[in-house]
């Protein structure tokens, strides 16, 4: 569907974490159902469109791909203004990018308004060299009031649910004004029921 379709609602989303935890690949499934296993990492910002229907209403996605890599963290700060969901991602293979997601959660707490609408995901759960838990992820999303997801771009396990997810929980939180250079947030909170979707073993 062309992005220039009329639309009820745009919203901005984005997709922060370490390099290398499969943030591209994850954008590339969803947007154009594609799997690259020998991605390049992403250098600075870039982002795609696509258009879903929620709820009865046309809502195009603005979804904003950031480079993880520290030296660019400077760069991305000026990409949480204006967000209206964030997906944090770690690789469950990497034990680190797990660690790094309060770090991250950091930049958003100093830099995103603070209604944003926040997911955790843990990506690459196809592979069997797992370091993180399942138990672990959900635990740490509980900590930040946050819903978990697991996902595999690689298999497209829980994508398309992780962002369309997201996106239910920013209508809910929206006041019904649509605008075109984005949706006005309510003050009220994200709803605290959101469901949880974990890998397929």
């Amino acid at each position: 569907m062309s992005s220039n379709h009329k639309y009820d609602y745009l919203f901005k989303l984005l997709i922060i974490g370490e390099s290398g935890v499969g943030k591209t690949c994850l954008l590339l499934r969803f947007t154009d159902d594609s799997f690259t296993a020998n991605h390049l990492t992403t250098i600075g910002i870039d982002f795609k469109i696509k258009i879903i229907t929620l709820e009865n209403k046309l809502i195009k996605l603005q979804i904003w791909d950031t480079a993880g890599q520290e030296r660019f963290r400077t760069i991305t700060k000026t990409y949480y203004k204006g967000a209206h969901g964030i997906i944090l991602t770690y690789d469950v293979t990497d034990e680190n990018s797990f660690k790094n997601i309060r770090n991250w959660i950091k930049q958003i707490e100093a830099n995103a308004q603070t209604n944003v609408c926040k997911v955790l995901v843990g990506n690459k759960c196809d592979k069997p060299d797992r370091k993180v838990s399942e138990s672990d992820g959900r635990k740490l999303a509980e900590d930040f009031n946050m819903s978990f997801f697991e996902t595999s771009a690689k298999t497209n396990q829980n994508v398309n649910e992780v962002f369309n997810f997201l996106t239910q929980e920013i209508l809910k939180n929206n006041d019904g004004k649509a605008q075109a250079g984005g949706a006005k947030l309510s003050k009220e909170n994200s709803s605290k029921n959101g469901k949880k979707g974990y890998c397929k073993s």
